[in-house]
């Protein structure tokens, strides 16, 4: 759960490229970079932070150049450290390239003994790393082709922007689990192209959205305009289907799906599964979001319960996002920071709760608390997505299933562990359902495409859900994957 933006033919490609950074904040807070390229060489600058704190005007003027890629940074397991930081950029025998990574390679244990093995020394502790070693030891002819055969290579999820002194070129995992769209700039009578995780980057620096980068599809941008390319064998796509629960921007089109939607939707499958007992539409309920990511599947859930939709909770923005701050201490001091209870709101009131996931369930009972210390009767907790039971290896912060409270707790045990009156889980099939129904242009209300099992999930990735995963993947305990830091 990076960011990554590029853009190739515009004279101010550093500004351009840290406004589509501050566009993707919300994907990544620990670090952010940007490297240029002039036509003859690469200039890097990378900072610990937020985009805004670590680019001064000074930092930007000296990355010189009309073509550019950036990244804003989420770690999972390992330190947070400015080696970690991306892009990348490095020389070697054919040159300089620069790789901004989103994503997480399940093989990348033993690319990296086989390296290591090899000669190759590493600088990061980042899975992205190996892919600079590979590239570096391809002896095909062409960047394009040196690139090509190392990602051949290896596994897993992939949404990952390289800059060469004279290329900019895009790739997307054969799967498609991490998002990719191109977009156009227009200056001048020119058109800039631009690459970027989410179109909402496209909307901040006024460029146009083209079309998303398909599953296993490489964009390369040069002086000859841009052409595709389809390296590697077709496999059936497995987006990310938590992209649209809680990752993107609720103002994205993932895959042509508006989040915002996919999330109302969730939010009304959510109130016909799981009604508050009692009857939702008794004078005393009030529907209460967590904010912010909550705020669509509640509104949707207001809807269909023909309850009231009140803002009972108040998000201080001058506090990051809770769930990818790196250390279980901060997250816990984080929820009494970002969030204070609307006590108008919440007094005397039967209160459902809606929020998008339950990770670890420590954040989940702080709000209950809160909700209820602020004189609420009753606290219905309902998920707009299922009980999150497995890790996942394709880059979200779930480790162990040791974390995950629905992996080890009954739907009665995390109710009680939370603290709720009742709690509510959407069921994966109301999950898949709203989202591919939305995203092929039907009713999002309307019957599933496909049948329920294993087939619903047919198109996207739920195994952070289901335990289905699409690549397998068994990390020795004592490995080093448990302590990567993803790109």
């Amino acid at each position: 759960m990076c960011g990554v933006f590029g853009i190739y033919g515009h004279p101010e490609a550093a500004n351009i490229t840290y406004l589509g950074l501050h566009a993707l904040q919300h994907r990544g807070q620990e670090a952010a970079g940007i490297v240029t390229s002039d036509g003859e060489r690469l200039t890097p600058h990378r900072s610990m932070g937020l985009v805004q704190a670590g680019f001064s005007p000074t930092d930007l003027a000296a990355l010189r150049g009309d073509r550019a890629i950036g990244h804003v940074r989420y770690s999972t397991a390992g330190g947070s450290h400015i080696r970690n930081a991306q892009p990348f950029a490095v020389d070697y025998a054919r040159g300089s390239v620069a790789v901004g990574h989103n994503g997480n390679l399940t093989n990348y244990e033993a690319l990296r003994d086989r390296l290591e093995a090899r000669g190759s020394i590493f600088q990061s502790a980042s899975d992205t790393e190996v892919i600079v070693h590979l590239i570096a030891a391809s002896t095909q002819a062409t960047v394009e082709s040196r690139v090509a055969e190392a990602l051949g290579q290896v596994e897993g999820a992939y949404s990952i922007l390289f800059l060469t002194e004279r290329e900019l070129i895009a790739v997307r995992d054969p799967m498609g689990f991490r998002p990719l769209c191109m977009g156009r700039l227009s200056h001048g009578g020119v058109d800039a192209v631009v690459i970027a995780s989410e179109p909402t980057a496209f909307d901040l620096i006024g460029a146009t959205y083209v079309r998303d980068i398909e599953p296993g599809e490489m964009v390369i941008v040069d002086a000859n305009g841009t052409r595709s390319l389809r390296p590697f064998a077709p496999r059936t796509r497995k987006l990310c289907i938590f992209e649209h629960v809680y990752f993107a921007r609720p103002d994205s089109l993932i895959e042509g799906a508006s989040v915002y939607e996919v999330r109302k939707a969730l939010g009304r499958k959510l109130a016909e599964e799981s009604p508050v007992p009692g009857g939702n539409a008794a004078e005393d309920v009030v529907v209460v979001p967590v904010p912010d990511s909550g705020v669509p599947a509640a509104v949707g859930f207001a809807e269909r319960a023909s309850a009231p939709f009140e803002m009972g909770l108040i998000r201080s923005h001058y506090v990051g996002r809770t769930f990818i701050e790196p250390q279980q201490s901060i997250r816990h001091f984080g929820v009494r920071l970002k969030l204070s209870p609307n006590r108008a709101a919440l007094a005397n009131k039967r209160v459902v709760v809606v929020d998008d996931s339950i990770v670890r369930g420590t954040t989940s009972r702080k709000i209950v608390k809160m909700v209820r210390d602020a004189g609420a009767r009753e606290v219905h907790l309902r998920i707009s997505s299922p009980p999150t039971r497995w890790p996942c290896f394709y880059g979200i912060d779930t480790p162990t299933r040791a974390e995950l409270i629905a992996a080890t707790h009954t739907l009665d045990e995390i109710c009680k562990y939370v603290t709720a009156d009742s709690l509510g889980y959407l069921s994966l099939e109301g999950l898949v359902t709203s989202v591919s129904n939305i995203e092929r242009g039907a009713s999002p209300d309307g019957p599933p495409a496909t049948s329920s099992g294993e087939a619903a999930e047919n198109g996207y990735c739920a195994a952070c859900f289901s335990g289905t995963y699409p690549v397998p993947f068994n990390p020795n305990p004592k490995s080093r994957h448990l302590r990567l830091v993803h790109g």
